[in-house]
């Protein structure tokens, strides 16, 4: 059973940042994509970036890049999303997950908990 646990979201002012973290067990860290959501109130759930599982190739959303990293830690199984530069817009639960494919297209089948970023104005 893979397990996925964020951890990393708290309250910060707009051009602050913040890292998420994403700690899986389960499974070896090679096996799945591993990709970042986030959803608002009210609204749907978004995708932010991902990262593939061999290569290490990084995708985001357009609202994202250049301010938004994913990065992955092979030894801890841990996938982390640095957020810079964050602005009010960027409030919302995020959630890690884990697939099979690439980017935002990948069929993601596993998910955490999710975390909350509250950034105020």
């Amino acid at each position: 059973q893979v397990q996925l646990v964020e951890s990393g979201g708290g309250l910060v002012q707009a051009g602050g940042s913040l890292r998420l973290s994403c700690a899986a067990s389960g499974h070896t860290f090679g096996y799945y994509a591993r990709g970042w959501f986030r959803q608002a109130p009210g609204k749907e759930r978004e995708f932010v970036g991902a990262i593939t599982r061999s290569s290490g190739r990084t995708f985001y959303a357009d609202s994202v890049k250049g301010r938004f990293i994913i990065s992955r830690d092979y030894a801890e199984n841990t996938v982390y999303l640095q957020m810079n530069s964050l602005k009010p817009e960027d409030t919302a639960a995020y959630y890690c997950a884990a697939g099979l494919g690439e980017g935002p297209t990948a069929t993601y089948v596993y998910w955490g908990q999710g975390t909350q970023v509250t950034v105020s104005s």
